[in-house]
C-alpha cells in the first residue's frame, strides 16, 4: 500500500475516515524495473516500518538464491530507518548507533565510532542527500565529537562522492576535512615513532587482550594499533585525491608524503614475520600483576604470555580494509587463520581474537572483545576479504582465502542477524551459539547500527567497484553454480543500473549469462560470472542538485547553489536543539509517552523500545502545533501507531486482537494562516489513497504552499482504543542559515547568556553535569542527548528544591515546567509545590492548580496559583523513590 498523500484545498471542516482498503499502483518511474520491487519488498513480512514507497524508491533491489543472505540484506535496509534522524534544518539528515541517544553520544545521538561503516552503507540509497548531509555532519555540527572514537572519516566522504559525484559538496568539506585529521596528529600521533597512538576503548575496542595485561583493562595500553593507523593512512590519501581535484598540489604531495611514510613505519614496526600478522604496539610501559611490558614491543612480545605464538585479533585485517598493499602482496600470508578452526573462524564468527589464544574469553556483558563475535570488525574482515580477492591478479596462486570463503563468510554474518529465528541485530553475539545474550541492552542496543552489511552485498556478492571516473569494475564474488542473481535500481553516478545473472536465461528472460542494464539499456554481456568493466562515460551526467527528494518531500529540484544560500525542502517542526519554537501540545498524554517524541526527527513503530507518544485515553484527543513565526509549509507528515499490526520481526507488537493503539477513526486539521483558522480538506491524491488513514507509514497531506504558523489536529480514536503516533513532519522550503523563531516575551526567570540573574540554585546537583543553571537558558530537550537539564539524581533526600532568585522583586502567577524523566534514575516526581519568599521565609502560593494533575515526565507542566509579589521562588519536589527528579527548563509568567 502506499504512504497516505494527499491534497489540500480551502473547505468546511472535513473528516478522514478510516478503513482498510486496496492495494495501489506504486509511484510513477517505475519502468526501468527489471524486478517486481514492489512484491520483493512487500515480502518482508517482519518490517514495522510499511512505508513500502520509501523502500521502492530509495534502495536497490536484491534477488538471489541464498535467502538468509537477501532476508538480511532487506533486513538492514530498515534497519537504517530506525537510525535515520533529521537533526535540524541545517545539519539535516544523520545516524545515530544505539536506539536511544546515550549521553556519551554527540549531537542528535550520532557516534563517529561506526561512522564509516554508516557512510559506507548510506553511499547505496538512490539519492546522495542522506549520506552527503551525514558527511556535513560531521564537520559543519555543534557537537558532532569526530574524534571522540577512530574513525576513517575522509575517506568514507570519497567513497559516498564515488557513488553520488558532487565537486561543490567535497570541496566544501575539504578544510573541515584537514582540520580533522590535524587535531588527530596533534593528539595521537608521536612523530618520534611514526605512528598514530589509540587506547582499545576508543577504537572501538573496550576490554581486549593489550589492555586486560594492564592496571586499567577498560582503557589502558594506550598502543599503536594496525587498525587506527590504517584509518589514518586511508584518511591522508583521501584527502591528497580531494586536493588533487582543487589543484592544491603541495597539499597532495604532503599528504601523499606522509601516507607513504605512515605505511612504511606501520608495515615495519607492527608486522610479526615469526607470526605473520599485524599487531599492536604498547605505546608505555605496562605491568600487571609483577608482568612487565616494555614500551616499543608487541602484543605477547613480553608479559605473562611471552613468547606466545598467538595475539592476533581481527583488527590485524584492517590494513586489506583500505587497500593499502599491492594486490598479491606477501603479507597476504595473514589470511590463512581466517577460516582456521583454531584461528577465527566459527559458526556465527569469525571470533575477534583467535580460538586457541590464551586471553580467548566470552563474557556475557558488554565489550569484551576477547572472543565474541562483532558485526564491526566482521564488516571490515568482509571487506578487506573481498579486497584480497577481487584485486588478486593471480588468485590461484593464493590459496589461503578464495571467493567461496568470501560468499560463506557472508551467509555466516547473514545468519548471524536472527533472534528468534527472526531478522535482529544487538551489540555482539556468541560466536559459537549466535546468542545476544548479554550484549542486548533495552531501549539501547536493539537494532544496533554499528556495522554494514549491503556495502557488503553490493560491492563483495555483486561485485560493484565504483570509482572517481565513469569506469565502473563489476568483479563479482557469487558462486557461478548460482541460477541467478541480480541487483536492480542501483543508482550509480547519476544513472539507474541492473546487473542480472541468470545462468540458464529463464528467470529474467533477458538472456543467459552476465547482463549490464544501464537506463534500460544494455551495456554489457558476459557468458560467465567473471570481471567485466562498464563505461558509464558516454552516458556522463551533471553533478547532482543540492536539493533532493527525501521522505516527506515533493521530487521537485531546484536550481543547485550553495548550502550557504538556500535548503533544500526543510522539516519545520523538528526540535532537538530546545527552542521554545516549535511547539507541540496534546489534549492528553499517557503516562510514560512523551509529546516531545513526535519532534525529535526520528521514528519507528515498535510498542518497545518505545518511541512515542499515546493519548491518555479513549476521548477524542487535539495536537495543536506552534511554530512560532510563519513558515511556507507544502506537506505535512503523520506517522501513526497501529499496534495492531503484528509483525514478525521484532517480538513486541503484542497481541492484534487486544492492541489498544490504533490509528484514528476521523481526523480533522485546521491551519492558522494570514490570520484566520483555514480547514483543510484532504482528499486523497489518487485511487490508491483512497483507504484513508493508515498507521506504520507516514500520511502525507499537501497544505498547498502557504504560510502557515499554527496548526490543530482533531483525532477522533476507534471505540474504545487510545491513539499513537511517533512522528509529525512539516516539510517547506526555507533559507540558509535556519531562522530560529524568538521565543515569547515575558518569561520572568529566563537567563540570557552572561547575565548573573535569575539565578538558579538547587538542594543537590548530579554529578553528570544536571546542573541548576541549565533549567532556566531557555532550552528545552527531553531526551538524554544533548544533555540540558538539572536533575537530583542520587540525592540521599526524600525531597528536593529548586530554586530561583530573580534579582529583583516581580509579580508572577503562572509557572510552566519541563520535567525530564529517563524512566530510570530520573522520574517524574510523585508531586511538586511552589513557594516564594516572604518575610524572611518560605511559603506556599494560594490556590495552587496543576494540569495534568498528576506530574507528567517528558512534558511540560502548568501550575496557576494567586498573583504574588516576591524576589525569589523555588519549586519543591517529592521524588517517586527511589527514583529523583530532574527539569530541563522552567518558565514563569506575570499571569
Amino acid at each position: 500500500m502506499r504512504a497516505r498523500i494527499v491534497h489540500a484545498a480551502i473547505a468546511a471542516s472535513v473528516w478522514i475516515v478510516s478503513t482498510l482498503q486496496g492495494v495501489g499502483q506504486e509511484t510513477a518511474g517505475r519502468q526501468l524495473a527489471i524486478l517486481d520491487r514492489g512484491a520483493l519488498i512487500r515480502e518482508q513480512t517482519y518490517f514495522d516500518n510499511r512505508d513500502w514507497d520509501w523502500f521502492v524508491e530509495n534502495i536497490p533491489f536484491l534477488d538471489c538464491p541464498d535467502k538468509e543472505i537477501q532476508t538480511t540484506y532487506y533486513y538492514r535496509w530498515e534497519l537504517m530507518t530506525k537510525h535515520l534522524t533529521y537533526g535540524n534544518p541545517d545539519t539535516g539528515y544523520l545516524f545515530t548507533e544505539f536506539i536511544d541517544r546515550p549521553f556519551w553520544s554527540g549531537a542528535y545521538g550520532a557516534i563517529s565510532c561506526p561512522a564509516g561503516h554508516q557512510l559506507y552503507e548510506a553511499r547505496w540509497l538512490r539519492q546522495g542527500r542522506i549520506a552527503k548531509d551525514y558527511s556535513r555532519y560531521w564537520l559543519k555540527t555543534p557537537g558532532a565529537q569526530p574524534r571522540n572514537y577512530s574513525t576513517w572519516l575522509a575517506d568514507s566522504v570519497l567513497a559516498v562522492d564515488a557513488v553520488h559525484p558532487d565537486a561543490v559538496h567535497v570541496a566544501g568539506l575539504l578544510d573541515g576535512l584537514i582540520a580533522n585529521d590535524q587535531g588527530w596528529r596533534k593528539r595521537h600521533y608521536d612523530a618520534e615513532v611514526g605512528l598514530f597512538w589509540q587506547t582499545g576503548h576508543d577504537d572501538g575496542m573496550e576490554f581486549n587482550i593489550a589492555s586486560r595485561q594492564t592496571q586499567d583493562i577498560l582503557r589502558g595500553a594506550p598502543s599503536y594499533r594496525p587498525s587506527f593507523n590504517a584509518y589514518m593512512w586511508a584518511d591522508a590519501k583521501a584527502i591528497a585525491k580531494i586536493a588533487a581535484r582543487q589543484g592544491r598540489t603541495d597539499l597532495e604531495q604532503e599528504y601523499e608524503a606522509f601516507a607513504q611514510r605512515l605505511r612504511e613505519t606501520m608495515v615495519a614496526k607492527l608486522w610479526d614475520p615469526k607470526r605473520k600478522f599485524f599487531f599492536p604496539m604498547y605505546k608505555n610501559n605496562e605491568n600487571r600483576d609483577g608482568y612487565e611490558i616494555s614500551a616499543g614491543t608487541l602484543v605477547y612480545e613480553q608479559g605473562r604470555f611471552a613468547g606466545d605464538s598467538h595475539g592476533r585479533e581481527l583488527i590485524g585485517y584492517v590494513p586489506w580494509q583500505f587497500q593499502m598493499f599491492e594486490p598479491d602482496s606477501p603479507y597476504e600470508v595473514a589470511w590463512a587463520k581466517l577460516m582456521d578452526r583454531d584461528g577465527f573462524f566459527a559458526e556465527f564468527g569469525p571470533s575477534t581474537v583467535e580460538r586457541n589464544d590464551p586471553m580467548f574469553l566470552l563474557q556475557k556483558s558488554c565489550c569484551w572483545w576477547s572472543g565474541q563475535s562483532w558485526p564491526y570488525a566482521t564488516t571490515q574482515t568482509l571487506k578487506a576479504l573481498a579486497n584480497v580477492l577481487q584485486r588478486s591478479k593471480s588468485p590461484s596462486k593464493s590459496p589461503s582465502v578464495t571467493s567461496e570463503d568470501y560468499v560463506k563468510m557472508l551467509g555466516i554474518y547473514a545468519k548471524s542477524h536472527r533472534k528468534d529465528g527472526k531478522p535482529y541485530l544487538a551489540e555482539a553475539l556468541h560466536p559459537d551459539t549466535g546468542s545476544f545474550e548479554g550484549h542486548d541492552g533495552y531501549n539501547h542496543s536493539e537494532h544496533y547500527f554499528h556495522s554494514g552489511f549491503c556495502d557488503l552485498v553490493i560491492t563483495g556478492l555483486v561485485g560493484v567497484q565504483p570509482s572517481d571516473n565513469d569506469q565502473i569494475l563489476l568483479h563479482p564474488l557469487a558462486p557461478s553454480t548460482w541460477d541467478y542473481l541480480a541487483l536492480d535500481g542501483l543508482v550509480l553516478r547519476g544513472r539507474e543500473v541492473s546487473i542480472l545473472w541468470d545462468r540458464t536465461g529463464d528467470r529474467y528472460q533477458r538472456g543467459k549469462g552476465l547482463l549490464v542494464f544501464v537506463d534500460g539499456k544494455q551495456v554489457a554481456h558476459s557468458p560467465d560470472l567473471r570481471p567485466i568493466r562498464i563505461d558509464l562515460a558516454a552516458n556522463a551526467v551533471a553533478p547532482e542538485k543540492t536539493a533532493e527528494k527525501t521522505a516527506g518531500e515533493t521530487t521537485e529540484k531546484t536550481t543547485e547553489k550553495s548550502i550557504a544560500e538556500v535548503h533544500s525542502k526543510v522539516n519545520h517542526l523538528v526540535n532537538n536543539d530546545g527552542a521554545y519554537y516549535p511547539r507541540v501540545q496534546a489534549s492528553s498524554t499517557r503516562s510514560g509517552t512523551s509529546i516531545a517524541k513526535l519532534q525529535d526527527g526520528n521514528y519507528w513503530y515498535m510498542q518497545n523500545p518505545p518511541n512515542r507518544w499515546e493519548s491518555g485515553s479513549s476521548e477524542p484527543v487535539t495536537i495543536q502545533i506552534d511554530l512560532g513565526t510563519p513558515r511556507p509549509i507544502e506537506t505535512l507528515n503523520l506517522l501513526f501507531l497501529d499496534d495492531s499490526i503484528a509483525t514478525q520481526g521484532h517480538g513486541s507488537q503484542g497481541e492484534a486482537s487486544e492492541a489498544e493503539v490504533r490509528v484514528p477513526a476521523k481526523m480533522k486539521l485546521e491551519c492558522y494562516s494570514q490570520g484566520r483558522w483555514e480547514s483543510i480538506d484532504p482528499g486523497f491524491a489518487d485511487s490508491a489513497s483512497a483507504g484513508g488513514l493508515e498507521g506504520h507509514r507516514p500520511t502525507k497531506i499537501a497544505i498547498g504552499s502557504r504560510s502557515v504558523e499554527r496548526i490543530r489536529i482533531e483525532l477522533e480514536p476507534q471505540p474504545s482504543r487510545r491513539i499513537g503516533l511517533t512522528e509529525i513532519e512539516a516539510w517547506g522550503t526555507s533559507i540558509a542559515p535556519y531562522p530560529i523563531a524568538p521565543g515569547p516575551a515575558g518569561n520572568l526567570v529566563y537567563r540570557p547568556s552572561g547575565k548573573e540573574y535569575p539565578k538558579a540554585s538547587a538542594s543537590h546537583s548530579d554529578r553528570f553535569g544536571g546542573t541548576p543553571e541549565k533549567s532556566n537558558d531557555g532550552k528545552t530537550v527531553f531526551d538524554p542527548n544533548p544533555m540540558n537539564r538539572w536533575t537530583s539524581y542520587e540525592s540521599s533526600q526524600a525531597s528536593d528544591w529548586l530554586e530561583f532568585d530573580l534579582g529583583e522583586p516581580r509579580t508572577f502567577g503562572r509557572l510552566e515546567l519541563a520535567i525530564y524523566d529517563d524512566r530510570g534514575g530520573v522520574q517524574a516526581p510523585e508531586s511538586f509545590a511552589i513557594e516564594v519568599w516572604s518575610d524572611g521565609k518560605w511559603v506556599a502560593v494560594e490556590d495552587e492548580t496543576h494540569l495534568p494533575l498528576k506530574p507528567a515526565g517528558s512534558q511540560w507542566n502548568t501550575a496557576r496559583f494567586t498573583k504574588v509579589t516576591s524576589s525569589k521562588f523555588r519549586i519543591v519536589f517529592r521524588h517517586k523513590l527511589p527514583a529523583k527528579s530532574g527539569v530541563s527548563e522552567v518558565m514563569l509568567w506575570e499571569g
